[in-house]
């Protein structure tokens, strides 16, 4: 026997540990994500690299792959993060170029983050339209505020997803602009449009058809004024905010608010409210990289994840419910 067959024979008998190996693009790693991995799976272990290229992640991800063979690799998984949108995806991408059967790794993509996030705020201002009877996000309009953002790209791309109609607005028109047709090239027809706003009256404007406003900007940078939003919102219904540090996004809308009025038939959805829903939802995108062999988990699944939520929550069911493995490749 060949000492490659010897090994790979010891492997298949071996007991592996779940390893998470996070893959970021930023100075330093973020401990956010690296302590829910460890509070989810204590018995995980946890290597870290920072400052990563595309080059880099090709050698790591070919390193991670095969010392343990292919049993081994079932239970390595891979975590893509950082604040470079861009960059993460292309790491994403060639990664999953990398991988072959039987070398398949589960990777987690959640750019410091954004898809969690972006995922729970849609999530939440759905179940706020279904509670004070509005139905569902199909067919409205949103108008998604610092939309070229990593949060406010990814909620942009899920309200399409849903059927509504999306404006992004940015203080540059051709990220706007750019953001919204990459949204319309995807799903083949004019879901998003991209609006300039740098003015309070700029503003006004790219809410004034809208039934739904999303904040999706910086720590600390207010995006809507109150007076705007009266003047200028008489059709909205609500609006959201991913803010929690002062100054707000939405002046007046308080971060614990789940469904509170900001003004009179305007119903609130705060940050920390979103934020409880983006910690769940990234617990269960941990769970189910680590139980599952292979597959990404992207903004896709975690969307599916805050959606299933919030619908469950409305059907007043209790307790926690094992999520159906229609997710596994």
């Amino acid at each position: 026997m060949h000492y490659g067959e010897e090994r790979l024979k010891t492997l298949s008998k071996q007991q592996f540990k779940t390893v998470f190996i996070f893959l970021d693009t930023d100075k330093h790693a973020s401990p956010f994500d690296i302590l829910t991995t460890v509070d989810v799976l204590p018995e995980a272990v946890i290597l870290k690299y920072e400052n990563v290229t595309v080059e880099d992640a090709e050698k790591l991800v070919y390193d991670a792959m095969f010392p343990r063979g292919p049993e081994g690799a079932k239970h390595t998984k891979i975590f893509i993060n950082g604040r470079n949108f861009e960059l993460t995806n292309e790491i994403l991408e060639k990664i999953k170029k990398c991988m072959f059967p039987p070398f398949e790794l589960s990777v987690v993509i959640d750019p410091r983050g954004a898809y969690t996030t972006a995922s729970a705020a849609v999530a939440k201002t759905l179940e706020v339209s279904i509670v004070k009877g509005f139905g569902g996000l199909e067919g409205k309009t949103v108008t998604v505020l610092a939309g070229t953002g990593p949060v406010g790209q990814t909620a942009a791309r899920l309200y399409a997803s849903e059927k509504a109609k999306v404006i992004v607005t940015s203080r540059d028109l051709k990220r706007s602009t750019a953001v919204a047709g990459k949204i319309n090239e995807e799903f083949k027809e004019e879901r998003a449009k991209g609006v300039e706003a740098k003015t309070p009256e700029e503003v006004g404007t790219a809410i004034k058809d809208a039934e739904i406003v999303l904040a999706a900007g910086a720590v600390g940078v207010q995006l809507l004024p109150l007076n705007t939003l009266k003047e200028y919102g008489k059709n909205c219904k609500i609006v959201a905010d991913i803010n929690a540090v002062p100054p707000l996004g939405v002046e007046g809308l308080k971060p614990t608010w789940d469904g509170k009025e900001v003004i009179p038939n305007v119903f609130g959805v705060g940050a920390l409210v979103i934020g409880t829903l983006k910690n769940a939802v990234e617990t269960k995108l941990i769970k189910m990289a680590a139980e599952s062999p292979k597959g990404v988990f992207d903004y896709k699944i975690a969307y599916q994840l805050a959606k299933e939520a919030v619908l469950k929550k409305l059907k007043g069911e209790e307790g926690k419910t094992e999520t159906e493995k229609h997710w596994l490749p």
